[in-house]
């Protein structure tokens, strides 16, 4: 059981038994009265969002989820295939149920695939990827007159800021958490 204390973003808890993810929190403390707890949650199975305010002292079912460490394995159409580990049998997930993930996936990552009543509603990848830079303007050393970063596309077609130093072909480390860089892997 959580309490309004817990809610966080990322936390997954069960309303009207159906899972649904909080996707951003604020805390609000009046002068007077009790705290308040904004949340914007998405519903896992359907995807619709909602907007709800609670109360410190209210409490919430955790969302009775299943997570089954899987392997990425490829992509076909618009579904995402992986394979458990253990049992080697393959599953589907949709490309809107995959939300954020698909932009950090690559062959054979492991991730924990989430499933509620032994139907597959999402994955959740590790807090850290690396991958390859596959195209970003080149730096000119010296030069000051530019930002302070620029985009970059990774090896999954996502692009986000780098820094200038970064050049096509290099491994970086991007959180999977915020979508941005983390640092550039050497070696």
């Amino acid at each position: 059981m959580y309490t309004a204390a817990d809610l966080k973003k990322g936390l997954k808890i069960a309303i009207n038994d159906e899972p649904y993810i909080i996707t951003h929190f604020d805390f609000a403390k009046p002068g007077k009265g009790q705290a308040l707890y904004r949340t914007k949650m998405k519903n896992m199975i359907t995807g619709a969002t909602m907007d709800r305010t609670y109360r410190s002292g209210e409490t919430f079912e955790p969302a009775r989820l299943e997570d089954r460490v899987m392997q990425y394995l490829y992509k076909e159409d618009d579904h995402y295939c992986f394979m458990d580990n253990d049992t080697f049998e393959q599953i589907h997930i949709s490309e809107e149920a995959m939300g954020d993930a698909k932009n950090y996936l690559i062959d054979n990552l492991q991730v924990d695939v989430l499933i509620f009543r032994e139907k597959a509603i999402g994955v959740d990848v590790p807090n850290f990827v690396n991958l390859r830079v596959v195209q970003t303007d080149p730096w000119v050393k010296g030069d000051t007159s530019g930002s302070d970063s620029k985009p970059a596309t990774v090896e999954t077609g996502y692009v986000l800021r780098v820094p200038p130093f970064i050049e096509e072909g290099e491994l970086i480390t991007i959180d999977t958490r915020t979508g941005e860089y983390s640092t550039r892997v050497k070696g």
